[in-house]
């Protein structure tokens, strides 16, 4: 652990009194300490302002934890959470000799062999990397990822520097045990590191792209293998309108609303029919196409959610719907999130208390993303874990709802969502999915089955029936026979399924 930089985080906290979030008689002592610095460092602002401001001052990789923080509304209070989400991860680019001697250590090429044409000045600037515009050999223009030099060791340092403090935390914090902040650091060091890796992030930008190949909602830019290293990406160049500029939108005439509503298609596609969505979907990482279709950017943060996850997430959202509140208790318990002792009855009558006043609202004024929310906050309650997936999921909800409002202020997002996810549900259940699900399996049983005589085979040599000679010389014959017999068999069973599946799919049809 680098001890200056321990020391500078204690100057931190001394500044901006960051000792008043933890309310503990075991550090009394320390408060006591703190008392005449008290005196010349009045409490002028709030905490969740000072709190913010702190971590601008502690650099990069804390500003990209407040960010987090921000997103963990089950966790925080609203006057800090709503805080920490105006910061902003803006950092001083560094010089292009470094990008440079990046880009060239990775190729073993000069620069000039590689792009016919490349800025020296960055597009965007963050945290982990910066972005250049270039333009290949091949005349192809492409946008340049370059990973900021020696981020991974800075990274490294910090993340020890935050599980060590988190630790402490949950040792002398009053609410330490039920926050965990240790595990919210893990998590955060997870989406850090998958950061850190743009090889990883181009294997995500090509994973998304091939969900989305018809390009007819969602444009998603090709990845330049070839050109691509653990520090480097290369996508193809978009050209498009950011999705805040509102005036720019309407003078290219772009249908907003229809843009809104598109949006929420989008994630809820992501999300129920792929099981894998954009996690850092804010304004910065949207562009929109002069043709309406949206353009994704920035791939570093990707959720993905289980078949299981999806089943139970759609139907807690049709029952929310319906107001069938035991309904969603009873998915919560379900799924394994909640104790499966937890009584369901109470539970119902928790999640009444929370959904039942909002739906007094009309339904343009009910926001999705701060009910999912305050569920959460509810079910934890009951003692529900912390599902990492799902506070990913929660965030991203939350930007979509946001930026879907900031584009529309009549956009009813329940009314959007609703028919798409009762059409997914009874799709899940309908004849053509089990038509499906029958294709996928069949080559694995078709694979299965001639193996099935060599394991009963192994199976009856050291089964209790050994000692009868008779009977196991028999099987074993009949076996032996099966065996000799086994592309016969694989054949004839490969017909039975194949004609099975014809009429199953002309009796539902």
């Amino acid at each position: 652990m680098n001890v200056l930089r321990f020391f500078y985080i204690i100057y931190i906290v001394i500044k901006f009194r960051l000792d008043e979030f933890v309310d503990s008689k075991s550090i009394k002592i320390i408060q006591a300490l703190l008392f005449p610095i008290r005196i010349f460092q009045p409490n002028k602002i709030s905490r969740s302002v000072r709190l913010r401001i702190a971590l601008e001052s502690l650099g990069p990789i804390f500003i990209k934890f407040g960010q987090m923080l921000s997103t963990r509304r089950d966790l925080l209070p609203i006057d800090i959470a709503d805080e920490l989400a105006k910061l902003q991860d803006q950092v001083a680019p560094f010089d292009f000799i470094i990008v440079k001697k990046i880009i060239e250590d990775a190729y073993g090429l000069p620069i000039e062999k590689q792009f016919l044409q490349f800025e020296k000045v960055p597009v965007a600037s963050a945290s982990v990397a910066q972005v250049h515009f270039a333009k290949l050999v091949s005349g192809k223009e492409v946008a340049v990822k370059v990973l900021r030099p020696n981020i991974k060791t800075k990274v490294k340092k910090n993340l020890q520097l935050l599980k060590w403090v988190a630790a402490i935390l949950q040792y002398i914090w009053k609410d330490g045990k039920r926050l965990r902040p240790t595990e919210v650091v893990e998590e955060f060091s997870r989406h850090t590191d998958s950061e850190l890796n743009l090889l990883l992030e181009a294997a995500h930008c090509s994973h998304l792209g091939q969900n989305f190949k018809n390009k007819k909602l969602l444009i998603v830019p090709d990845v330049y293998w070839d050109y691509c290293h653990e520090k480097i990406m290369v996508m193809e160049r978009m050209n498009g309108i950011p999705v805040s500029d509102i005036d720019a939108l309407k003078k290219n005439k772009i249908d907003i609303p229809l843009l809104a509503k598109n949006g929420v298609e989008i994630f809820f596609t992501q999300v129920f029919r792929d099981g894998f969505f954009h996690a850092d979907m804010h304004p910065g990482n949207i562009q929109v196409a002069k043709d309406g279709r949206y353009i994704a950017m920035d791939f570093g943060i990707m959720g993905t959610l289980s078949d299981k996850d999806k089943h139970y997430l759609a139907r807690n959202f049709v029952c929310f719907f319906k107001r069938d509140y035991r309904g969603v208790a009873e998915a919560h318990i379900e799924s394994g999130w909640v104790p499966p002792e937890t009584s369901i009855d109470d539970f119902e009558n928790a999640i009444r208390s929370v959904c039942e006043p909002i739906f007094e609202k009309p339904l343009k004024e009910i926001s999705f993303g701060k009910l999912l929310i305050r569920l959460f906050q509810t079910s934890r309650k009951f003692n529900m874990e912390i599902q990492p997936q799902l506070t990913m999921l929660q965030k991203t909800l939350l930007n979509v709802e946001g930026l879907g409002r900031d584009l529309d202020p009549n956009l009813d997002l329940w009314k959007t969502a609703r028919p798409f996810l009762e059409k997914w549900l009874k799709a899940q259940t309908g004849p053509k999915n089990i038509l499906k699900l029958l294709k996928k399996e069949i080559p694995s049983w078709v694979s299965l089955v001639p193996e099935i005589p060599r394991v009963l085979h192994a199976y009856l040599k050291n089964n209790e029936y050994k000692n009868n000679t008779n009977t196991i010389n028999n099987l074993q014959q009949s076996i032996d026979n099966l065996i000799n017999s086994q592309k016969l068999t694989k054949i004839i069973f490969t017909v039975i399924l194949f004609l099975f599946m014809i009429l199953f799919y002309m009796l539902m049809k």
